[in-house]
């Protein structure tokens, strides 16, 4: 069977030919790879490297690629919200899975390790603040999902109807799961794990009011008190469940770190923010 040769309107290379919105060529990107949203944390991680072979910089998508103990890795960052995640992870996939010359997929698929060190915002009031979290499962309130085939487990539709009840949403949720081979590899005690709430906004989306009044009642509560298979419903953040699903469909190894530097029901906001991202880069780092 004839490959399709995907169009030049559908992948867009620069010039140069490299990928139109990361400005990556393929000898540029790790086998795993670091993502964070804040553009500014790039170097915070690359500076740990024993050497930076390639920085580049497009808009808020920044890239270190380097060696740590003979170790090639690559750190991008996404900017906020899936919308970014999903441009970051087509472009990242295309660059080892797409022959950019051709056009067309490769036969021999790679399948990378991703990690992600974000920032959240915590449910529960019993978890201190300043700490870590693994996100075994996250739920997608967004509509990124809508524009995939995506397959969502009998589980995850299960969690995705009981949230839209619960909630009173036009929209039903979307479920998607860490990478199992990753939650092994990077197992800790220092780490509490949950359900990560993927919101598609700051404020009222995650429960936030300033000057508009979010339009569900007592969101933080009734999302908090809800139990799934894969633990508690413990925090709001706005890329992991793009994150997973994306993943998923192509193929990739995919796990999420929360520094937790908010606590919402006890209305605290970490003065060691910077200190707490800090900490979990290191433990992440440490265990590469």
């Amino acid at each position: 069977m004839k490959k399709r040769t995907i169009p030049e309107s559908e992948l867009i290379l620069t010039g140069e030919g490299a990928i139109y919105h990361l400005g990556l060529h393929p000898e540029m990107v790790a086998d795993t790879v670091i993502v964070v949203g804040d553009p500014a944390r790039v170097a915070k991680i690359s500076k740990f490297f024993d050497r930076i072979d390639f920085q580049i910089t497009n808009r808020e998508l920044v890239t270190h690629t380097g060696e740590l103990n003979g170790k090639r890795i690559s750190v991008i960052s996404s900017g906020m919200g899936t919308d970014n995640v999903e441009i970051l992870m087509t472009e990242l996939d295309a660059l080892v899975n797409v022959d950019l010359k051709k056009r067309e997929v490769k036969d021999k698929l790679k399948r990378l390790k991703i990690i992600r060190i974000g920032t959240s915002g915590c449910m529960q009031p019993d978890i201190p603040l300043d700490s870590f979290l693994v996100s075994k499962a996250a739920l997608g309130m967004d509509s990124l999902m809508s524009f995939y085939p995506w397959v969502e487990s009998e589980e995850g539709q299960v969690i995705g109807n009981k949230v839209q009840r619960t909630l009173g949403l036009s929209i039903r949720p979307y479920l998607s799961e860490a990478s199992t081979l990753l939650l092994k590899e990077f197992q800790g005690p220092q780490m509490y794990s949950g359900v990560t709430v993927t919101a598609p906004g700051f404020y009222a989306p995650q429960g936030r009011e300033i000057r508009l009044r979010p339009f569900l009642p007592d969101y933080l509560d009734r999302l908090s008190k809800i139990n799934t298979s894969f633990g508690q419903i413990t925090n709001f953040e706005m890329e992991t469940a793009g994150y997973y699903a994306m993943a998923k469909m192509l193929g990739h190894e995919m796990i999420s770190f929360n520094a937790l530097i908010a606590n919402r029901p006890n209305h605290q906001f970490s003065p060691n923010a910077e200190k707490t991202v800090n900490g979990l880069i290191e433990w992440v780092i440490e265990r590469l």
